[in-house]
């Protein structure tokens, strides 16, 4: 056989020519792929950028409209106990606030009208706190009536939003609830060192009530806490327990796929479905307790089960099989290589799954309203049966009050639900980088 004939200068070209074309068409296409792919990092980096932008402009806003509840003003006076009018045995029956306002007016050279108009308008800087405080002194020192004692009192709504600003000597007096008097009452009373800011305890520790200066959201937390433990005890071992059977035990056939199926589309319901569900079943039906967390616990109780149960079988699906055949091949038991191999390396998922759909609940207000934890609750619950408020109602209540001092304290009954959100949230993620070091 010849040798192959040696190409030809001009074959030897084109060939060259088309290697160059091939080198160039892939360097072109590197190029087109390498600017799509920086495209879309740009678009997933300018998403993200929009997204946060969104989220400091809500939580600005919140912290904007609500940093003014975490303090308040209080009016420190002198009160001359009267004899004559504080009564020793019931101090409870004594008007204080008359009292006060007559004796605040006396020291500031002013003369009150025969219908006590004046009175009536320097009662309003005060709060009703004052006679409570006052009688509480009285009834634990019998011996302070007739000597001069000094009452420290919360300013009422009105004022205290003038020493905070949100009330403008500018505006027309009749747009504002504050007169001019009163105004000048004020600058006088801070100008004599009677009126101090301080931190807000009451906000954290008092529940509901209808004086917006008075109004704290224990109650809400306690009520919430009590319904998120129902929510919890309920829902986690019967969600775990139902997603275990599903994914480990259960046969697949056609009724699991419809199981599968409608779990899938429970997790889609609206949430006010189950208030629906849960005034019908729990306080219909059962007669349970009306507005109690343990009635809210149930309703929300089946409105977390699909998401925990979702969330459990794709935890038990990550388990990777050599797992569940390795501990069959050394003897184990299906229900030993479950809750013994299976479970606990499935566990970080889950405890996220929960920790969430806990999270979620805490936030939701449909539900609620509809089973009556929209009514006023002034105390704090001591049980899952008795009526209880829930930060999400207690939000709603607080926005749609016509004083406007409830709308600071909605802001901050805001951010306290969300700082309980991030909590719930930095917990799952902890739980679940502790789960994953240890297995």
């Amino acid at each position: 056989m010849t040798d192959a004939a040696e190409p030809t200068p001009v074959a030897a070209a084109n060939a060259a020519t088309a290697d160059a074309q091939r080198v160039d068409r892939l360097r072109a296409g590197l190029k087109k792929r390498y600017a799509r792919e920086n495209r879309f990092r740009l678009y997933g980096l300018l998403a993200i950028g929009i997204a946060v932008g969104f989220l400091l402009l809500l939580l600005g806003r919140i912290i904007d409209q609500g940093h003014t509840a975490f303090y308040t003003h209080t009016v420190t006076t002198p009160v001359y106990m009267d004899p004559a009018r504080v009564d020793r045995a019931y101090p409870q029956g004594t008007n204080f606030e008359q009292l006060v306002a007559e004796q605040q007016l006396r020291r500031m050279g002013i003369q009150d009208d025969a219908n006590g108009t004046l009175s009536t308008q320097m009662r309003g800087l005060f709060s009703s706190e004052l006679k409570f405080t006052a009688a509480e002194r009285i009834q634990k020192q019998p011996g302070l009536i007739g000597q001069t004692v000094m009452i420290a009192a919360p300013a009422s709504d009105d004022a205290d939003l003038y020493f905070k600003g949100e009330i403008s000597r500018e505006t027309p007096s009749d747009q504002r609830r504050l007169s001019d008097q009163q105004i000048a009452w004020l600058d006088q009373m801070k100008a004599d060192g009677h009126v101090s800011a301080h931190f807000n305890t009451a906000l954290f520790t008092k529940g509901d009530s209808t004086e917006p200066e008075l109004a704290g959201v224990l109650g809400a937390v306690i009520g919430s806490a009590l319904m998120l433990l129902v929510t919890a005890l309920i829902a986690i071992p019967l969600g775990v327990g139902a997603a275990l059977y599903l994914e480990e035990f259960a046969p697949k056939n056609r009724l699991t796929d419809i199981i599968e199926v409608n779990i899938n589309n429970l997790a889609a319901v609206p949430s006010i479905i189950y208030g629906l569900l849960g005034l019908a079943l729990f306080i219909n039906w059962l007669h349970l307790p009306r507005a109690s967390p343990l009635v809210g616990g149930l309703v929300l109780a089946l409105m977390a089960l699909p998401t925990i149960i979702i969330a459990t079988r794709s935890s038990l699906k990550a388990v990777p099989p050599s797992i569940r055949e390795a501990a069959l091949a050394m003897g184990a038991s299906k229900t030993q290589t479950v809750f013994q191999h299976t479970l606990p390396l499935a566990m970080p998922g889950v405890m996220t799954g929960a920790i969430i759909s806990m999270a979620h609940a805490l936030g939701e207000t449909a539900p609620l309203l509809l089973i009556g934890m929209v009514s006023f609750v002034p105390g704090l619950p001591h049980s899952v049966v008795e009526p209880a408020g829930a930060m999400p109602s207690l939000i709603y209540i607080w926005e749609n009050a016509s004083e406007r001092a409830f709308h600071e304290r909605t802001a901050a009954a805001i951010l306290v639900l969300l700082a309980f959100m991030i909590v719930m949230n930095a917990a799952a993620i902890l739980l679940r980088r502790r789960f994953e070091r240890r297995w």
